[in-house]
C-alpha cells in the first residue's frame, strides 16, 4: 500500500459494497514523499496503530462515521482497550482504489471515478489548521493575510489561526499539489466537497480535545476518506503524529521532527528532493525520484532512539495508558531540543 504500513485485503470489495481487511504498521517512515527512508524507527508502527485506533474509536463516540472495526491481537478484532501489549494490526472496511491514468493532459480522474463506482477512496487529502509553524508549506504559498492575520509576513515563530483553515490537496498523483476549491470539486466526484470539510472540522474538533486534555496542542493534521452508497467515512488514519502536528512547551511532537533534522543535517539531499520536485510540476512530469541521483543519509542511533521514545510516549500520553515501554513524555522533550 505504502512506505509504512501494509494492506491485507481479506475480502475484496465489489458490487458498490465495501470489503474488510487490515492495516500491518511497521517501524519505517517516510518524508519529503521520498518513500521508505534507511532506518526503521523501533516501535513506531505500533504507536501509530495505537495512536490511530484510540483516535477512531473518540470519533465514534462523536458519532463521525469511519472505516476502523477494531485492532487486532492474536487473530481476534477488539477495542484497543482490550489489548494486552502494542498492536500492530488495524482492522478496517475497504474500498476501491482505481487507477488513475496520467496522459497529455494531466490525470484522468474521470476514469477514476467510473472505475469505482459506489464504494471508493475519495482521491483528495483534506488539511485542516489551527496553528502555522516552521515547516508548514502554508508560509509558502499564501500571504499571512489570506487565512485572517494582521501581518505583512510570516513570523519565524508558530502562529495561531484565528479559526481552523481547511485546505485540499491530491492523494494518488505521483506528487501531492495544493487545489483550490473548483479543482478539489472536480477531483472529489460524487462527493460533497462542503460535506468533507465538515468533516475535517469535526476531526479537527475531537483532536484537539483531546490534545488538550493531555497537555499538547494541536497544529494542524490531515483526514483522508472514503465515500460508500453515499456516505463519506475517515480512513486510513488520523490524530498520529504522522498525520497531525503536535506540540508541547515548544518542541514539536510529529514527524516533523525527522524533517527538520534531514534539513540541517542532510540539506544537500533535501535540496535535490525540492529541485526534481520543482522541475517535475513545471514540465508536468509525474516522475521526479529519477533525477535524485543520491539518496537520504541514515538517521544516527541518538535520533532515532529519542525520535522513537517521541512516538511512545506520545501515544502513552494520548491514549491514556502505559501500553509502551517508554519514558515520561517530559524527559523526551529535552532531549528532542537538543537535536
Amino acid at each position: 500500500m505504502g512506505s509504512v504500513k501494509d494492506l491485507r485485503v481479506e475480502t475484496e470489495p465489489a458490487e458498490g459494497a465495501l470489503g474488510t481487511g487490515a492495516f500491518r504498521f511497521t517501524d519505517a517512515y517516510s518524508v519529503f514523499d521520498w518513500g521508505r527512508m534507511p532506518d526503521d524507527i523501533p516501535g513506531k508502527g505500533a504507536s501509530l496503530c495505537a495512536m490511530g485506533a484510540d483516535m477512531f474509536e473518540r470519533l465514534a463516540d462523536a458519532g463521525v462515521q469511519t472505516h476502523y472495526r477494531g485492532v487486532i491481537e492474536n487473530g481476534e478484532t477488539m477495542p484497543l482497550a482490550d489489548v494486552s501489549e502494542p498492536p500492530t494490526e488495524m482492522a478496517i472496511d475497504v474500498a476501491t482504489v482505481p487507477e488513475l491514468p496520467h496522459g497529455p493532459d494531466g490525470y484522468d480522474y474521470e476514469h477514476y471515478h467510473e472505475a469505482g463506482h459506489a464504494a471508493t477512496v475519495i482521491p483528495l487529502e483534506i488539511v485542516y489548521r489551527n496553528a502555522v509553524p516552521q515547516g508548514s508549506s502554508l508560509r509558502d504559498r499564501v500571504d499571512p493575510g489570506a487565512v485572517g492575520l494582521e501581518e505583512d509576513t510570516w513570523p519565524a515563530e508558530t502562529v495561531s489561526l484565528p479559526e481552523p483553515v481547511i485546505e485540499f490537496s491530491t492523494k494518488f498523483e505521483k506528487q501531492d499539489r495544493y487545489l483550490d476549491e473548483p479543482a478539489a470539486d472536480r477531483i472529489a466526484g460524487p462527493a460533497d466537497i462542503v460535506d468533507l470539510e465538515d468533516c475535517a472540522r469535526e476531526v479537527n474538533q475531537v483532536v484537539t480535545e483531546r490534545a488538550e486534555t493531555v497537555g499538547v496542542t494541536h497544529l494542524d493534521g490531515k483526514i483522508e476518506c472514503l465515500y460508500h452508497d453515499g456516505t463519506i467515512k475517515v480512513a486510513d488514519v488520523t490524530g498520529t503524529f504522522d498525520e497531525n502536528r503536535f506540540s508541547k512547551d515548544g518542541v514539536t511532537l510529529s514527524k516533523e521532527v525527522i524533517r527538520q533534522y534531514y534539513r540541517t543535517r542532510d540539506p544537500e539531499w533535501v535540496e535535490a528532493v525540492t529541485q526534481a520536485k520543482k522541475e517535475a510540476l513545471a514540465s508536468l512530469s509525474p516522475d521526479w525520484r529519477e533525477a535524485v541521483d543520491m539518496g537520504p543519509k541514515p538517521l544516527p542511533e541518538h535520533v532515532l532512539r529519542h525520535v522513537s521514545n517521541m512516538y511512545q510516549a506520545g501515544a502513552n500520553r494520548f491514549i491514556g495508558r502505559d501500553l509502551f515501554d517508554a519514558p515520561e513524555l517530559e524527559p523526551v522533550l529535552d532531549h528532542l531540543r537538543q537535536l
